[in-house]
């Protein structure tokens, strides 16, 4: 970080954010069946979890940005 921004990405509410602590919020608050519904992938239909989520989700661009999306959408209705 340099000390003219200390924050690069001050537009960014992803920025800093892990996408484990998406995951935990996203769980927590809709449960993994409404995520399956929402964004239809194996690893949150059949025996999900955080691991399985991770693992598919580093390696599937279009999966983590839906998954993106659905955290921004839930940021916005706790607003």
């Amino acid at each position: 970080m340099n000390e003219a921004n200390p924050n690069p990405q001050p537009n960014n509410p992803l920025h800093g954010v892990k996408l484990v602590n998406i995951l935990e919020a996203l769980v927590e608050h809709y449960g993994w069946e409404h995520m399956a519904h929402k964004v239809r992938i194996n690893c949150f239909q059949h025996d999900p979890s955080i691991k399985s989520s991770l693992v598919f989700l580093r390696r599937t661009p279009w999966a983590r940005a839906k998954v993106e999306e659905m955290y921004l959408d839930w940021l916005k209705k706790r607003k």
